[in-house]
């Protein structure tokens, strides 16, 4: 569910219309509903209600602080992946005793940060990464919580691109190797194990794959316990998927908490979630503008004022996004099959292909339906387009919450070297 609908002909995020919103700030720019964001995050709690759950949001999926900070009011933690992440999910107000350090990449410096923050888990995805964070550790006379993050050879995902949990993908220690890297880091200065991690993709929708992995996992942590280790924490991971368009029908987050609640019953275990896509993809919205149609043989053109770099997911996975006109079309409105291309001088700049709509014209704009997750976080300032804005909508108000920046904005980290600058 979610609170974008057409009102009067004209399409509205919560009490705000959207038109109103490009009026003010300008196409393309992201628009998120709080009252999505609210209810999503509170239809995993109720599914988890009973069990002993910490909800880690996924800041990768949506970084924005305005977010963050919506999410940390209903009680969400955080899985960051950097120490930006991090930074962010803490000035949002989000306790370090609720924020998860997972990644492949830690560095020394990100791992003091998260120590001296008083993090709740590391996940510890080799051997390299778990012997760095008990030096880290030590020298700072802290202790390191962690988690190794198993690979269970288990394939899931929407694409291959993000299927995170077969053999051969970079993520997680080899399933062979999880216990003896458990027996070395019970043996290291400054780590404490407390967990076990597992996380095999992104926007699944078959809880097939899940349930395999889960009870892999759990069997697991009973051999894990019977060696001596106090493993009282599960995390795992994310994955859940959501609606891209009709047809699509993923399992709603109460099954997903019935079916953990059956693997894990009797461990007394925490059970940590990282939801992202589940909370922010269908609370966002991208809107731009049309700018012109262009004839070709056998293809209608639809160019845009969006680009691949505000929008890089049907560049980069083949995500589909629902294209919906902001002023309604009728039922006998004109269709046209368009190829929704923007303005990067890029082949793969293209948002939809033979894509049936409304017939446009240039001046109408347009919104590309469940953006909120992995929409902004990845948009760039490729061909020197500035970052996209974004806006949090609350009832009939809304704010600017990442302002579009000028060009002096844009440049002003770069200069030209003293080598080619004129002198006197």
């Amino acid at each position: 569910m979610h609170h974008f609908t057409y009102k009067d002909g004209r399409l509205h995020c919560e009490d705000v219309d959207l038109n109103r919103i490009a009026d003010e700030v300008g196409t393309p720019c992201y628009v998120y509903s709080s009252a999505t964001l609210v209810r999503h995050a509170g239809v995993i709690a109720s599914a988890f209600e009973g069990q002993d759950c910490l909800i880690a949001f996924s800041v990768k999926s949506n970084g924005n602080i305005g977010v963050l900070s919506t999410l940390a009011r209903e009680g969400c933690g955080a899985d960051v992946v950097s120490g930006g992440e991090l930074q962010r999910a803490l000035k949002a107000g989000i306790p370090a005793s609720k924020i998860v350090f997972s990644g492949v990449g830690k560095t020394a410096e990100e791992m003091r940060l998260a120590l001296q923050a008083g993090i709740h888990q590391f996940n510890v995805e080799s051997a390299g990464e778990l012997r760095r964070l008990s030096e880290v550790a030590t020298m700072n006379n802290l202790e390191a919580p962690i988690a190794i993050r198993v690979n269970p050879d288990v394939a899931a995902g929407g694409h291959p691109n993000i299927s995170t949990g077969k053999k051969g993908d970079k993520f997680g220690v080899p399933w062979s190797d999880a216990e003896p890297l458990y027996a070395e880091a019970a043996s290291l200065p400054g780590i404490r194990v407390v967990g076990v991690d597992v996380h095999i993709g992104s926007q699944i929708g078959d809880l097939v794959p899940m349930r395999a992995a889960f009870e892999k996992v759990i069997g697991l942590t009973r051999r894990l316990r019977e060696a001596g280790h106090d493993i009282q924490r599960l995390d795992l991971g994310g994955g859940l998927g959501i609606p891209y368009k009709a047809g699509d029908d993923p399992a709603p987050p109460s099954a997903y908490a019935a079916m953990i609640a059956e693997v894990t019953a009797g461990m007394g275990l925490q059970v940590i979630l990282e939801p992202g896509r589940v909370i922010s993809g269908n609370a966002g919205v991208m809107l731009s503008t049309v700018l012109y149609e262009k004839q070709a043989p056998d293809t209608n053109f639809l160019i845009i004022d969006a680009g691949m770099n505000d929008l890089i997911r049907p560049a980069l996975y083949d995500a589909h996004h629902d294209i919906l006109p902001l002023d309604e079309s009728g039922a006998d409105a004109d269709r046209k099959t368009y190829d929704v291309v923007g303005p990067i001088c890029e082949s793969t700049d293209k948002f939809a292909k033979s894509r049936d709509l409304s017939a446009l014209q240039p001046g109408q704009r347009i919104a590309f339906m469940s953006a909120g997750a992995y929409g902004a976080v990845l948009s760039s300032a490729y061909n020197a387009r500035p970052l996209v804005p974004e806006v949090l909508v609350n009832g009939a108000s809304f704010d600017i919450i990442r302002r579009r920046p000028d060009f002096e904005e844009m440049i002003a980290l770069e200069k030209v070297p003293d080598w080619l600058t004129p002198t006197a």
